[in-house]
């Protein structure tokens, strides 16, 4: 009898677990974001939030928690209880810059979090105010070169955070990093002058390019954007290589049992596959792209390794 006891209690965890698994979800689902309302994650999020609400029967929330490079999010959900009850819809930013970048890290890009999905790709666009008096990369160079410390380049991720550096080791010039909590609020100051230059994504810029409050120099993708036809690659445009991927992906927290982690996926995966859905995100310069958790899992461990490289070559250290 005291071994049957002994049994039963070793296995009620996984039976719970179990159960838990077999009635997902029996509440409202939250997914956390980084970045604060209105920039391009936000919209994904929201998108694919209500198609995921549609087929699992029970709400999403988009929970907007910025700040920190995405060590706020990422830590809440690193904390959270793994039923399948909060996930994390995290950009490269938190999942590498902060790991990488911290000295003390609240979490592990792999030990803290337990991978769904990839959800797809950015399109970054370098935007610079209209009131510059540049056309293109070659021009913005030169201006920066004859005016050393009078730009402010603002910065909100890792990508944007990266590229400056890079364009201050490569380019050589003296242009100001100032730094922003989301995408949103530095388009805004630099459509009213505050600072002058940045890369962004065609879900915050791209009207105000059409309406010629910005000015678009480049793209950061292998050929032109169609909705951008006019603009030149960063290739094109002379820039520097930029190696280390630019995605958004689903997390849950560590220990999130493989069978929510496989239906959430499931579902978010068909929700990427439909044509509405392909169409409201693609509109804003998103290429939705899913995976398996597996996969995501090794995507991660080679990124890893590619925002190590890249950060080192931009010298930037942990702080």
């Amino acid at each position: 009898m005291r071994l049957w006891l002994a049994i039963l209690f070793a296995l009620s965890p996984l039976c719970a677990s179990l159960a838990g698994a077999q009635t997902w979800p029996a509440k409202p689902i939250r997914i956390v974001l980084q970045f604060p309302p209105g920039g391009s994650t936000d919209l994904v999020a929201r998108i694919l939030g209500q198609a995921v609400s549609q087929s699992l029967g029970q709400p999403v929330i988009v929970e907007n928690k910025p700040g920190a490079d995405g060590a706020i999010a990422g830590d809440f959900v690193a904390r959270a209880e793994p039923d399948g009850g909060t996930f994390f819809l995290a950009s490269n930013t938190a999942m590498m810059q902060v790991p990488l970048l911290k000295k003390n890290a609240p979490y592990d890009a792999v030990k803290s979090f337990t991978p769904v999905s990839m959800v797809g790709r950015y399109v970054y666009v370098l935007v610079v105010a209209p009131a510059l008096p540049v056309k293109n990369v070659a021009e913005l160079i030169a201006y920066a070169r004859a005016n050393p410390g009078k730009l402010n380049y603002g910065s909100y991720s890792g990508v944007t955070q990266l590229m400056h550096a890079n364009l201050r080791l490569v380019s050589k010039l003296d242009i100001a990093l100032i730094p922003y909590k989301g995408e949103a609020p530095t388009v805004v100051d630099i459509i009213g002058g505050q600072v002058q230059l940045t890369f962004a994504t065609p879900t915050s810029t791209l009207v105000h390019i059409k309406e010629g409050k910005l000015r678009a120099l480049a793209t950061l993708l292998p050929a032109r954007f169609a909705l951008l036809p006019d603009v030149p690659t960063a290739n094109e445009a002379g820039l520097p290589p930029f190696n280390a991927g630019t995605w958004a992906a689903l997390f849950g927290p560590a220990k999130l049992p493989a069978e929510i982690a496989a239906r959430m996926n499931k579902e978010l995966n068909a929700a990427m596959r439909r044509p509405d859905v392909r169409e409201k995100i693609g509109q804003q310069g998103f290429e939705l792209g899913g995976s398996t958790p597996e996969e995501l899992g090794t995507f991660v461990q080679d990124q890893l390794v590619a925002w190590s490289r890249a950060f080192r070559e931009a010298g930037m250290n942990p702080e």
